[in-house]
């Protein structure tokens, strides 16, 4: 059994009164591009980067035109189903998160299908993460704002938040349904970097977790996590 807890809500979280660290999975703390993108290759399709997102970039093997909305989202379905419990980690994230558990109330935000979110839940506690796991459906705002109230009802309105994830529309919804919260823009795959565009008020773009570790640390109290810490990041 996975020491890995599964959330079934975010009201299951029991806040600590630490800062609240809210963190999107795939392509985040689970690599997810590259993956994905193999598994397309052995059933016949490619994924191209040519604008940041799945839909209009996947066709046939050989072809040009973009594959249908629809059998994007199978494929999508299918891929989590065959490899949710083989995705490797993003360099850096489980140690990274695991120390800043330490000062910090780290809850994994992941919108991955309820019908795999036990075998996800399983597989992050296998690479060593305590964290507890909450499985989403859709916009992530929603579910920030429950964490965050719960999380400033115990620490207090000034608690620091920070919420982050790879998606523009999930940064959005998050600015849009909690105030003062900190959005930290990481996309771990470096093409998708580069294609991922700038959203407003992020309080730090990166694809690496020493950076993410960096600017978080200050907000506890502590340069020191676990280790020595270049500095205090970039983020202010």
């Amino acid at each position: 059994m996975s020491a890995l807890p599964l959330l079934r809500a975010p009201d299951d979280h029991r806040p600590n009164g630490r800062p609240l660290v809210v963190v999107d999975v795939d392509e985040v703390v689970l690599a997810f591009v590259g993956p994905f993108s193999r598994f397309l290759e052995e059933r016949g399709f490619r994924l191209h980067p040519r604008s940041y997102a799945l839909g209009g970039n996947v066709t046939r093997a050989g072809g040009v035109e973009a594959v249908a909305g629809e059998v994007v989202q199978r494929l999508i379905a299918d891929f989590f189903v065959a490899a949710v419990d083989d995705q490797p980690p993003v360099e850096g994230a489980i140690a990274a998160l695991e120390r800043l558990g330490a000062v910090a109330d780290p809850v994994l935000l992941t919108n991955v299908p309820e019908a795999q979110a036990e075998r996800r839940a399983a597989h992050l506690g296998a690479l060593g993460l305590t964290a507890p796991m909450i499985a989403n459906a859709g916009a992530k705002g929603p579910a920030l704002a429950r964490l965050t109230a719960r999380a400033r009802a115990v620490g207090g309105d000034d608690l620091p938040a920070v919420f982050i994830d790879d998606g523009p529309t999930q940064l959005a919804s998050a600015r849009g349904a909690v105030a003062d919260l900190r959005l930290v823009q990481f996309v771990a795959d470096p093409i998708w970097f580069a294609l991922a565009p700038e959203i407003p008020g992020v309080w730090l773009r990166t694809r690496t977790w020493v950076e993410v570790e960096a600017a978080i640390a200050p907000l506890a109290g502590a340069r020191r996590v676990g280790g020595a810490i270049a500095g205090a990041g970039t983020a202010s």
